[in-house]
């Protein structure tokens, strides 16, 4: 008999993270990821990207909240009310040290305008967040939360040449990152216990779409991407 476990015995964010194993791939050989770890990705693009990322970020802490008031049981709904905050307040904190060591102002910061892929990515957010239910809306905020834990989880191992890039990197790959992540990976896993096949499939449409939108995001970075008219 084979000790091979079936399909049937992983969890459900197991199966999650196979569905996207193309896209990790993809994030992990962009550009502006190697170039973080080699100190080539441009600074210009960085603080293009870090700028993006504190505008996405209002959003994002919107689509939590909005979790927290769809979530069915106490304990989620304190976790993302937390992580409404903690994304408003700790991870301002870092970005608003990379906008000191660039020279910017928070009104400088709040008058860039929103790129496209980010006013995709946050529309398609709070589209979920306001329309879907809170199974679906986990399956989309998932990513932001996943990717970026694995992402700096691998690059903490090559470190980086350039102090601004060791700093973020030190931030998604360090261990108080991976406590919050792990929390909503085992409230993800709770609540798909009680999904149909249906809605864990219409949960895991929702994180390969915006795992997409990760990939998409340092893409538009990395191009400085603009209105094209």
């Amino acid at each position: 008999m084979s000790d091979t476990p079936s399909p049937l015995s992983r969890s459900f964010t197991e199966e999650l993270w196979g569905g996207i194993a193309s896209i990790f791939e993809a994030i992990l050989a962009h550009p502006f990821i190697r170039g973080l770890t080699d100190g080539t990705l441009p600074e210009e693009a960085f603080r293009f990207y870090v700028i993006q990322d504190a505008l996405y970020l209002r959003d994002y802490a919107r689509a939590l909240a909005l979790a927290a008031a769809k979530a069915p049981q106490e304990q989620a709904i304190a976790m993302f009310c937390h992580h409404a905050a903690g994304a408003i307040e700790v991870e301002r904190q870092l970005h608003e040290s990379f906008f000191r060591d660039f020279g910017l102002t928070e009104q400088q910061v709040r008058a860039t305008p929103v790129a496209p892929t980010n006013l995709a990515y946050t529309s398609y957010l709070l589209r979920v967040a306001y329309a879907e239910p809170f199974h679906e809306l986990v399956g989309a905020v998932l990513p932001c939360y996943w990717i970026y834990q694995e992402v700096g989880t691998r690059l903490a191992t090559r470190g980086s040449p350039n102090p601004l890039y060791r700093r973020w990197i030190e931030t998604y790959g360090g261990e108080e990152f991976g406590r919050v992540v792990r929390e909503v990976l085992q409230l993800t896993d709770r609540i798909a216990e009680a999904l149909t096949p249906a809605q864990r499939a219409a949960a895991a449409r929702h994180f390969v779409t915006t795992s997409r939108y990760e990939w998409m995001f340092w893409e538009m970075g990395w191009r400085m991407e603009r209105w094209p008219v």
